[in-house]
């Protein structure tokens, strides 16, 4: 289906490809590995018309292609869901899934809100078609990249860290229509950090180290530690080694909250919950049930309808958001700008209300060692960063001045192992110094093996606070579903 020969791309002196050449066969399941920043999605955007190559070849069934936008690659039949959606929020989802595809003088939108509602229940991708996208969470928004390009009828998918955004529940669900589609005789590329996922789903594998390959093997010849390893050129530990917790003062005390989304629902219903100094409080829930809510509230960035949240007097807070490129960062400054975005207006930053560009480029570079953020320099722009190093760029940013309370929401999504391994180190160094810890996730085993315990969030009320020592997989599950425990 796919061959690319010497498929080579550079930004100025960085090389994000070099001589990539590997095919993939039709009706395969091929995934692609590689660290933050090995060239991966600069790769898939050139399959999929985004980037121009400097040099080389791309093949489909055996011909030479020229792919000069994405409207070539549709028409090709590829087609990509980018890890960061492409989507405008102002629109609903059918207009988002038909923009650029239908052309009639007469659209009848009321006819495309049936066909890709039927479409998304023919997948098991439920959603309302008549809703805006600004108004979904994030779990939501990636049914409808995964519909958008369903829609397209395309035989080679491209699925860029599909799964960042699920549960598990989702994952497995659309791991099931992967391989429907697969045995229907479409080929799909899978690029994806979760290395069980991988092996789980994929036929073959692709290995990419700093823009090179360095490896292509089968999945049942694999496993994930064999995989880590040929990614990061190490051995990497995938286990998290935690320490017990040693409580101290009540840092964070929430009680009877109730908070607001942005279209005035309530999303969050009568929580109450401390947080202690050196302790991990995990959040599991299936992504929309109030957590990004309760992480603004907690942070002072949504107000509350009623209840309180007291902070411990002189606690700074640091505030990890789920969406890097929106929140998170500006993606027009460079690296170094975005480091101080929360001090810039202190020392040593600025001294008689001028910045210290000394000072500014010599915290970026000692920044970007410590996090590992790979970039040719602090001056650039972290729009040109792997969504992988935008992430460590806010990490370095938020775990600055030793913060008495961080709320670190999906800290390692869209990670890969070496540097969710690093985050994790680095959250769990900052609670054994002392900090308090919200940490919400939609990876379960990622809060189980982190927290000190669990409070699982179903339709914004707290289901149950759990000890992370005795809670099981399916305790949580059940709760996450709004069911139950067995007892």
């Amino acid at each position: 289906m796919l061959y690319l020969e010497n498929l080579t791309k550079s930004f100025g002196s960085f090389v994000a490809n070099d001589h990539i050449s590997f095919n993939v066969d039709t009706g395969k399941i091929h995934a692609i590995l590689g660290e933050n920043g090995a060239g991966k999605t600069t790769l898939m955007k050139m399959i999929s018309g985004l980037y121009q190559p400097d040099a080389g070849q791309i093949y489909i069934q055996d011909k030479p292609v020229k792919i000069t936008s994405p409207n070539t690659a549709t028409k090709l039949g590829i087609g990509m869901i980018h890890q960061h959606f492409m989507l405008i929020p102002q629109l609903t989802v059918t207009e988002n899934i038909i923009l650029g595809w239908e052309n009639s003088w007469r659209l009848n939108l009321r006819t495309k809100q049936q066909e890709i509602a039927a479409l998304s229940q023919a997948y098991g991708l439920e959603i309302d078609p008549t809703a805006k996208v600004e108004d979904l969470p994030v779990g939501i928004q990636q049914r409808v990249e995964i519909l958008k390009v369903l829609y397209r009828q395309a035989k080679l998918l491209i699925l860029d860290e599909p799964t960042a955004v699920l549960t598990p529940l989702e994952v497995d669900s659309l791991i099931i229509i992967l391989r429907q589609l697969a045995a229907a005789g479409n080929t799909i590329i899978f690029i994806s950090h979760k290395l069980e996922e991988v092996i789980n789903l994929c036929d073959t594998v692709t290995i990419l180290r700093r823009g090179k390959v360095i490896a292509t093997t089968t999945t049942k010849a694999a496993t994930p530690q064999k995989l880590a390893e040929l990614m990061v050129g190490h051995k990497v530990d995938l286990h998290i080694n935690k320490s017990p917790a040693s409580l101290g003062k009540v840092i964070l005390l929430v009680q009877n909250l109730q908070v607001a989304d942005d279209r005035g629902i309530t999303a969050v219903r009568d929580v109450s919950f401390q947080l202690h100094s050196g302790e991990i409080l995990g959040i599991a829930g299936v992504d929309g049930n109030g957590q990004r809510e309760l992480a603004d509230a907690v942070t002072g960035l949504r107000k509350i309808r009623q209840g309180k949240i007291e902070v411990k007097k002189s606690s700074t807070i640091a505030y990890i958001p789920e969406d890097r490129q929106k929140i998170g960062l500006i993606l027009q400054f460079s690296i170094a700008q975005n480091l101080i975005l929360k001090a810039f207006k202190k020392l040593p930053f600025c001294r008689n209300y001028l910045l210290q560009p000394a000072v500014i480029k010599n915290h970026a570079q000692a920044a970007m060692q410590t996090f590992d953020i790979r970039a040719t320099g602090e001056d650039i722009k972290v729009s040109q960063l792997s969504g992988g190093n935008q992430q460590k760029v806010v990490l370095a940013r938020e775990l600055a001045g030793e913060p008495n309370l961080i709320v670190a929401m999906q800290p390692t999504r869209g990670l890969d192992v070496g540097a969710t391994a690093a985050v994790h180190s680095q959250l769990l160094a900052e609670r054994d110094r002392g900090a308090a810890i919200l940490y919400i996730s939609t990876e379960l085993d990622e809060i189980m093996a982190m927290s000190d315990r669990i409070a699982v969030i179903y339709r914004g009320e707290f289901a149950a606070i759990l000890d992370a020592q005795t809670a099981t997989v399916e305790e949580i599950g059940l709760l996450m579903a709004g069911r139950k425990t067995i007892k």
